[in-house]
């Protein structure tokens, strides 16, 4: 097994299958930098890893995944948050781009950046205490980091429009009804029945026959997550990053407080200072900054 303080990865079923395991339960598992580069790079070890024939992706504590850290995303600067999202998207673009079947094991809350994460993977099974919610409109951002992107083509339309905007929770068993989820285990046998139900993936069909499937399950209008075209394809969606100073006030209200409330000078709207912080975003990107 080789951890570190974010992420732990271990081999089981004879070394079939890699288990990736959010490790920082004290923080909820939170996503930071730190955590995200750790994800990619053990994803990537586990793709290259040829004993490797299936990936598990879990988390540890009570809880999955509590979304973004956002004491984190008020501190960094404009720069450090495109490397931020650049290194997001490339981590769900591991996720869904592996040949390899990958599985989630989801237990309590799955929030935000953590919905967006086990989204990204092939299939989901979670257990009675999960829940699930997508509730950025809150903080007055936008689930840009994938949500987006794969809720409608996951769900659907207006199911996704529904979780986007109203910000609710399902649990395990409304998650399922909607398309959102594959399986509802009994409480703590997420990570062992996804274990179980790569095992039998991997053992039924071969390797060749995974690959082909993949790719032409996961196109969709909606489907392209690609770290290399977020900037260009989905401006109006990184409301996190579009201005920094109100977003670090939006975190900050929202860290102080769950019952943070929104003026409607919040809501964006299309004028000179947002259209000259989009051309600094994408000039920033497409200089090569967002890959540093």
């Amino acid at each position: 097994m080789t951890q570190s303080d974010t992420i732990r990865h271990e081999k089981v079923a004879d070394g079939r299958i890699a288990v990736i395991q959010l490790a920082a339960p004290e923080r909820n598992n939170v996503l930071d930098m730190e955590v995200i580069q750790a994800l990619g790079a053990t994803v990537t070890a586990a793709d290259r890893d040829d004993a490797v024939q299936g990936i598990v992706l879990t988390a540890d504590g009570e809880r999955f995944c509590a979304g973004a850290d956002l004491e984190y995303l008020e501190s960094i600067s404009f720069e450090e948050g495109l490397r931020f999202m650049t290194a997001y998207f490339e981590a769900l673009d591991l996720l869904r781009q592996t040949s390899k079947p990958v599985v989630a094991g989801v237990h309590g809350i799955c929030a935000e950046g953590g919905t967006e994460l086990v989204s990204a993977c092939d299939l989901i099974v979670a257990d009675e205490t999960a829940r699930f919610t997508q509730p950025v409109v809150g903080v007055g951002a936008t689930a840009a980091g994938g949500g987006v992107q794969l809720l409608p083509l996951i769900v659907g339309e207006k199911r996704a429009r529904d979780l986007l905007l109203t910000g609710r929770t399902l649990d395990a068993t409304e998650a399922k009804a909607f398309g959102l989820i594959n399986r509802v285990v009994p409480d703590g046998k997420a990570t062992e029945r996804a274990i179980e139900l790569v095992e039998m993936i991997i053992e039924n069909h071969s390797p060749q026959r995974i690959v082909r499937s993949k790719p032409s399950s996961s196109r969709g209008p909606t489907s392209d997550c690609s770290a290399r075209r977020w900037p260009a394809n989905s401006p109006p969606l990184c409301g996190i990053l579009r201005s920094l100073e109100s977003a670090r006030e939006r975190f900050s209200r929202t860290n102080r407080s769950t019952n943070a409330r929104f003026r409607g000078s919040d809501r964006p709207r299309i004028g000179p200072s947002e259209t000259e912080t989009l051309s600094e975003f994408a000039h920033v990107v497409q200089s090569g900054v967002g890959h540093q």
